[in-house]
């Protein structure tokens, strides 16, 4: 199985990329854009020269609890750089879900409650709400990591495609908000809620 049928297997298909599209950024975008492959994993992230965004993390199955995700996290974190990347809402009753966040949360990452985000998906049309966790070396505020995620979704997210799919995407305004109050619940602390519960 290559690279990319793995990514599709694991990752749901309203928040894949076409093939075509992440082939072009390798390709085109080689400079910030990278894939780093090995047997039981697969990493797509992009570089910039202030921050990393992770756009894909796959661990196998049979590889997990083994300490791959740590390492292929600290290899960024060895990079002294902000690393930023998108999941989906905590859901209590998905495993995978809570095996993701409790993984974050034991690497450091925060969640960015001011930072809100939702695309239309050009594969399902459905409007697709993720949240932004990040890790920070130098502590960024989250108005930083916002104006990094703008970057990012204009310069990768959105890099040809109505080439690449016959339509756009939506522009970054309608897309990502930045709100001090914004009403939403931290997944760590909703984490820390199930588990607690779950141990009454």
């Amino acid at each position: 199985m290559n690279w990319y049928e793995k990514l599709k297997q694991y990752f749901p298909i309203e928040e894949m990329k076409s093939k075509e599209h992440m082939d072009l950024l390798l390709k085109e975008k080689g400079d910030v854009y990278h894939k780093d492959e090995g047997p039981h994993h697969v990493l797509m992230y992009a570089e910039f020269p202030t921050f990393i965004f992770i756009d894909y993390v796959y661990v196998s199955k049979e590889s997990r609890g083994q300490g791959l995700g740590h390492k292929l996290i600290q290899k960024l974190k060895d990079r002294k750089k902000p690393i930023i990347l998108e999941v989906e809402p905590f859901d209590y009753e998905d495993t995978d879900s809570k095996k993701r966040l409790h993984f974050y949360q034991r690497e450091g990452f925060t969640h960015a409650l001011s930072i809100g985000y939702t695309r239309k998906s050009l594969a399902t049309n459905e409007a697709n709400t993720l949240e932004i966790l990040f890790w920070s070396p130098e502590h960024d505020n989250e108005e930083a990591i916002y104006e990094q995620m703008r970057r990012m979704y204009e310069d990768i997210h959105t890099y040809k495609d109505e080439q690449l799919y016959g339509k756009s995407y939506q522009p970054v305004d309608e897309v990502l908000t930045y709100e001090n109050d914004r009403n939403t619940r931290n997944i760590f602390e909703a984490l820390e809620k199930k588990r607690k519960d779950s141990n009454k």
